[in-house]
């Protein structure tokens, strides 16, 4: 029964993006001034304010603690882990985008860190010059058309859009590995996770801290570094200069 399940939260999660895309629409000349559309701030506001007291309480010195304790080579290969174990679920993006060559890229990934890289700790697909892979159901809907949508702040998960949060929700299901049988990777990809975010955020201390606790405007200060982003990753701010994700990585909280 579980596994008749997950087709049909995958239905309806498509159902919901289809919904959230005609939802709320922005005047077409403030987005192509690539001013951020944010018709929920006074909730986003809130939510922000819960993340915000979220990581300090817990989630920030807990990643501190654990960047501390746990050796940088093994908080690197829990990071290649939580990634390895994200491919397959990135393949089937790449198709849906009719990107076959970023779809080989991420099977050949998942394959040789698999295996060569044991269970991917390791990443020697790098080493063989395999591609880096990076995309998610929020940019499979970009490559069909449906638009960015009003800026929106998750709880937990932070900085997001109506599409991108669509897309958070629909990639839990678009990976193959939920839908094995005797499914060991099915909460372990959530775990690993998590730790992958709190590796992010115990090493990028200083840069998340100076953001979300010395801004003059927190909430607004994220919002602009993830829109700008997201939308040079897209290729939809090309007259915006990217602002590092790694250097300003607001993912999380």
């Amino acid at each position: 029964m579980p596994f008749l399940l997950r087709p049909l939260k995958f239905v309806s999660a498509l159902i919901l993006a289809v919904f959230a895309a005609g939802c709320a629409t922005q005047d077409p000349v403030a987005r192509a001034s690539g001013e951020a559309f944010d018709p929920y701030e006074r909730t986003n506001r809130t939510i922000h304010s819960f993340n915000r007291g979220v990581d300090r309480l817990a989630f920030r010195p807990a990643s501190k603690g654990y960047v501390a304790i746990v050796p940088a080579p093994m908080v690197t290969s829990f990071s290649h882990f939580a990634e390895n174990l994200s491919m397959p679920g990135q393949m089937v993006n790449a198709l849906l985008q009719g990107d076959l060559k970023l779809a080989g890229n991420a099977f050949s990934r998942f394959v040789i860190n698999s295996t060569v890289g044991f269970a991917g700790l390791a990443d020697p697909a790098s080493e063989f010059n395999v591609p880096a892979v990076d995309t998610d159901f929020g940019e499979t809907l970009h490559t069909w058309g449906v638009g960015e949508g009003a800026y929106v702040e998750l709880p937990l998960l932070g900085p997001s859009t109506s599409r991108d949060a669509v897309g958070v929700a629909v990639d839990f299901f678009t990976n193959p590995l939920g839908y094995a049988e005797q499914n060991t990777a099915d909460n372990i990809t959530i775990y690993a996770e998590i730790v992958r975010r709190m590796g992010d955020r115990g090493n990028y201390s200083d840069t998340i801290d100076s953001i979300l606790y010395e801004s003059a405007d927190s909430y607004a200060q994220s919002r602009l570094i993830y829109l700008q982003n997201r939308r040079f990753q897209l290729g939809d701010g090309e007259e915006i200069q990217e602002i590092d994700p790694f250097e300003l990585n607001t993912e999380g909280f």
